[in-house]
């Protein structure tokens, strides 16, 4: 039996990461039934009680002394998926990456998202660490692009990402009621995040305004109510100060934060429209063939606009009302040629995301 390590930013932190890791670990047992899978996490209790792997460790509350044995029996080691090459992060996420070169033992990637990388110490470190790599598969283009920049040598391959090839959990009506979200008006999904580089010429106050005025013009325009959906703990907090400078809040419904990735991508059937910050609730809606209006805050979201066919809008376009109110009056009136471009070519995304696993395990099947 094959022994598979995967390490990645999992033990519950992120829906996104979660649904990654739910969707790697398929797409690995179906490319080489007979694996032992072994996930290097953030939280060995959440990963065990929700994925479906035969061992988790957590390497941040072990010592090098420990962790080296539990790579030594690895077979082959999995890096990501996720975008978790970036700079104050990269040499961590390389830690188990560089013990098993050391053993000889094969690493790979697992179609994960790279950069910023704008500190000569990351940048070294991940070119060290790819360039001993017997293969490597990136998610999107510009992650491509910044590995063969920083001198990496190793040819890369782009497919995509990890979370397309997730199936639905039924989300009923019922779990809608207990948001508070009446059936009888159109739904639109919100993502929102602490605000980071996607409006940074904004203060913190400017940017919960802005997007309060563009909740508030959803739920008038087009007679609908909002529904907040955290894909991580902090986005609550973020979420109650939107809706707290709100005109109508009482328009406006917060999903817990207690659902799995699966039930969130069947949350998307009831949605009319997503706007939003998180790449994988972006993904979750294209998938479902729900129109989306990205906002973007880092270059991974432009990727996937661009995958899909769609026209990325620059930050500084989302920072005045009126243009980003009139991106949405647009696109809800254009929402059915959204809809026509997903369903064109979220199948060939998919396609793509199911080659990762083979090339990522070429050799151990």
């Amino acid at each position: 039996m094959k022994v598979i390590g995967i390490s990645g930013s999992y033990g519950g932190l992120n829906l996104g990461d979660e649904a990654i890791l739910t969707a790697a670990v398929e797409q690995l047992r179906a490319t080489v039934p007979e694996v032992e899978i072994v996930v290097f996490t953030r939280d060995a209790e959440h990963t065990r009680a929700n994925h479906a792997v035969d061992r988790v460790l957590n390497p941040r509350e072990a010592t090098r002394d420990e962790i080296m044995p539990e790579v030594e029996r690895l077979d082959l080691l999995l890096l990501g998926g996720g975008g978790i090459l970036y700079d104050s992060e990269a040499q961590t996420y390389l830690r188990e990456v560089v013990i098993a070169q050391r053993f000889g033992i094969p690493t790979r990637t697992f179609a994960i998202g790279v950069g910023p990388l704008k500190h000569q110490v990351e940048r070294d470190a991940v070119r060290d660490g790819l360039d001993r790599m017997d293969g490597i598969t990136v998610r999107e283009q510009s992650a491509k692009r910044l590995i063969e920049e920083i001198g990496v040598r190793v040819p890369v391959e782009v497919t995509a990402d990890p979370a397309l090839l997730l199936t639905p959990e039924p989300f009923g009506v019922e779990m809608l009621a207990e948001a508070g979200v009446p059936r009888d008006r159109p739904l639109i999904g919100l993502s929102v995040r602490e605000r980071g580089g996607a409006a940074p010429d904004l203060s913190e106050a400017a940017y919960h305004q802005l997007l309060a005025e563009a909740a508030d013009f959803m739920t008038e325009r087009f007679e609908a109510d909002v529904l907040f959906v955290p894909m991580e703990r902090a986005d609550v907090r973020e979420a109650h100060r939107v809706m707290g400078r709100m005109s109508l809040p009482e328009r406006a419904h917060l999903l817990k934060y207690r659902y799995g990735p699966r039930q969130i991508l069947g949350l998307m059937e009831h949605l009319h429209l997503a706007v939003g910050m998180r790449l994988h609730f972006l993904i979750f809606a294209a998938i479902s063939g729900t129109p989306v209006m990205a906002l973007p805050y880092a270059s991974k979201v432009a990727d996937f606009l661009t995958s899909l066919g769609l026209e990325p809008r620059s930050t500084v376009a989302h920072t005045t009302a009126g243009t980003f109110l009139a991106d949405l009056d647009r696109l809800w009136d254009h929402r059915a040629d959204q809809e026509a471009l997903l369903r064109e070519n979220i199948p060939r995304l998919q396609e793509l995301a199911s080659r990762t696993a083979p090339l990522a395990t070429r050799g151990e099947e």
